[in-house]
């Protein structure tokens, strides 16, 4: 009986374990740290629920292992808007049961009903933003305006990129003109010999911490997401920002229930809890994105709200384009920046 005990004490510890529905547990798959602590222990010690946190580093590692296991042994997944597109698609996610969500009519409707859920049947919007660029006009000698500048020769290893072949492709192809979600082949031939000379500008590759190169002076220019740009400008406010002049790219992150979830209550549970306002509030404050939850703007400071970097003025923000989901295209996008990274 010991040893028994011992094995699920064992089992239970491990990333994406569960027992059945009507138990105390809850596994959620997300990037490090997108959900603190703090909230994760207020919640286990209201509703006793203790939450696995299973971390993952991007977006198409979370794809891939939902792929592999068809969704078994996650409850709530919590990933950008294309993953979770491409996720649905595949069957790997259930409907939502808004009956269990009292707290649903607090999200703003201006995430809501997107390409991704345009029913809202499965996604619960936690967070926007932009990536922009970033740069020490210190070191920089020459303009920068927007995404065609990081060819410039003279910034040769003096910057750190978004590693994330939808963005790098998407930055290039804005820069022809075109869309970030292209699938015209000889349109993608032309952009992967525009990408090339690229590689000779970019010193580090980084998609979780890339501030800590331009904040430390290693880099001097950036192209980064808004809370890693946020971050950047509070520690270095010497720094200028740029709103690239080809188009914006804009994005949602949020939380789905997995097809074979097995603690459906308790991930409705933890949804609800998310969207009240003064952990919204947090939440936003804590990640510094946009906050998608309209009543929790009553607890956000007036200069949160204001910041420039988390919500981009309107003007400069109307056109701005999601990534989609691109099908097949997906493996030429991944095929390219492969070869890009591997000169």
């Amino acid at each position: 009986m010991k040893k028994i005990v011992a094995l699920l004490v064992a089992l239970l510890l491990l990333p994406g374990v569960s027992l059945a529905e009507g138990s105390k547990m809850l596994n959620l798959f997300t990037w490090e740290t997108y959900i603190d602590d703090e909230v994760i222990a207020n919640f286990e010690a209201e509703t006793g629920i203790d939450v696995v946190y299973s971390p993952a580093e991007t977006n198409d590692d979370m794809m891939l292992k939902m792929s592999q296991s068809g969704g078994e042994g996650y409850d709530l997944v919590l990933a950008s808007d294309y993953a979770l597109q491409i996720m649905q698609k595949a069957g790997l996610l259930q409907p939502l049961d808004k009956n269990k969500l009292p707290n649903y009519g607090n999200l703003d409707p201006a995430f809501l009903s997107q390409y991704y859920d345009p029913a809202n049947e499965y996604v619960i919007p936690y967070m926007a933003g932009t990536p922009l660029i970033v740069y020490d006009p210190a070191k920089v000698d020459v303009e920068i305006t927007g995404y065609e500048d990081l060819w410039n020769p003279a910034l040769e290893d003096s910057i750190v990129m978004i590693d994330d072949a939808r963005n790098v492709l998407g930055i290039t192809l804005k820069t022809m003109g075109k869309s970030f979600n292209e699938t015209d082949p000889q349109v993608l031939a032309q952009a992967k010999e525009k990408l090339m000379p690229l590689f000779a500008n970019i010193r580090v590759f980084d998609y979780n911490t890339p501030y800590t190169s331009i904040i430390n002076g290693e880099v001097s220019v950036a192209y980064m997401f808004t809370p890693q740009v946020y971050y950047t400008l509070l520690e270095r406010p010497d720094l200028k920002v740029v709103y690239p002049k080809e188009g914006l790219g804009f994005g949602i992150d949020g939380l789905v229930l997995s097809a074979k979830s097995a603690n459906v209550d308790n991930a409705h549970l933890f949804l609800d809890y998310l969207m009240r306002p003064e952990v919204a509030a947090h939440n936003a404050l804590t990640q510094t994105y946009m906050n998608v939850n309209k009543a929790a703007n009553d607890f956000l400071p007036e200069e949160y709200l204001n910041n420039p970097v988390v919500y981009v003025p309107s003007d400069l923000l109307a056109g701005a384009e999601f990534i989609q989901d691109i099908g097949e295209t997906e493996t030429t996008m991944q095929e390219i920046y492969t070869a890009f990274k591997l000169q």
